[in-house]
C-alpha cells in the first residue's frame, strides 16, 4: 500500500513561531499588567474610605432571664425546622445584636464588634447597622488592617440555601462610596459560613421566609403562599 508523504510547499521560516510566542507573551503580560492596575486602583479606593482604627460599637448582652427566654425560643424554632414543621421566630433589634455575641465562631472570627443593628427598613427588606469592618491592605502579609467605619444596609433574603444577608449600600461620613465598591461587598453573604456549622446550618436552610419588620426580623419555615398569575 502506498504511503501518504507530506511534501512542504514553501520554505521553512522560524518567524511564524516567533510571532505566535510574542503574541502569547504580550497577551499574558497584558493580563498581569491589567490585574496589577485593577488591584492598585481598588486599593486606592479602599484607602480613601477607611481609617487605621475601628469605631467602638456597642455590645449587647441580655439580662439572664431575657437570654434564657431567647435561647428557649431559638431551640424551639430549631427543633421544628429540623423536623419539617412550620414555625415562626420573631427577633427584635436588641435580640439580633445579642445573637452577634452569642453566635459561635465559624473560623472566620466573630461578627461582634464589626456591626451593630440600629434600625429597620421594612419597605426595602433591610436591616441598617453601624459597621467597623476590617479590610486588608495591599501589603496583606504585614498583617495590618484598615477599617471601614460607617453605616450599611443589609438585605435579608431567602434563596435555595435558606436565609441569608448581604450588604447592598454603605455610607461613610464625609465620603462618596463608589457603586463598584458596594458591588464588591455584595459578594460576601454574611450567613454563608454558618451553613456549614451544624445544627445551625440545617435551621438556616429550613427557613423559607424572612421579613424585616418595624421591630426587627421575622423568620418562618413555612413555604410562601403561591401567588395568582
Amino acid at each position: 500500500m502506498a504511503r501518504v508523504q507530506k511534501v512542504p510547499t514553501a520554505s521553512f521560516s522560524p518567524y511564524y513561531g516567533c510571532a505566535i510566542m510574542l503574541m502569547a507573551v504580550l497577551t499574558f503580560g497584558g493580563i498581569i499588567a491589567w490585574s496589577w492596575y485593577a488591584l492598585v486602583t481598588q486599593d486606592k479606593v479602599i484607602a480613601s474610605l477607611t481609617v487605621d482604627d475601628p469605631d467602638t460599637l456597642p455590645s449587647t448582652t441580655l439580662a439572664e432571664a431575657a437570654q434564657a427566654a431567647l435561647e428557649q425560643r431559638l431551640a424551639t424554632f430549631a427543633e421544628a425546622a429540623r423536623n419539617g414543621r412550620a414555625a415562626e421566630l420573631a427577633l427584635s433589634l436588641e435580640e439580633l445584636n445579642a445573637l452577634l455575641v452569642l453566635a459561635p465562631d465559624t473560623g472566620y472570627g466573630s461578627y461582634a464588634g464589626l456591626l451593630h443593628f440600629e434600625k429597620t427598613d421594612p419597605a426595602n427588606s433591610r436591616l441598617v447597622a453601624r459597621i467597623a469592618l476590617p479590610m486588608n491592605r495591599i501589603k496583606f502579609w504585614e498583617g495590618r488592617k484598615r477599617y471601614l467605619n460607617g453605616q450599611a444596609g443589609f438585605l435579608v433574603h431567602v434563596h435555595a440555601e435558606g436565609v441569608d444577608a448581604k450588604i447592598i449600600d454603605v455610607e461613610v461620613p464625609g465620603k462618596e462610596v463608589p457603586e463598584g465598591f458596594i458591588v464588591g461587598l455584595e459578594i460576601w453573604t454574611w450567613l454563608a459560613p454558618y451553613r456549614s456549622l451544624e445544627p445551625i446550618g440545617s435551621v438556616l436552610k429550613a427557613v423559607r421566609q424572612a421579613r424585616v419588620t418595624d421591630a426587627g426580623l421575622l423568620l418562618s419555615t413555612a413555604e410562601p403562599a403561591a401567588t395568582s398569575p
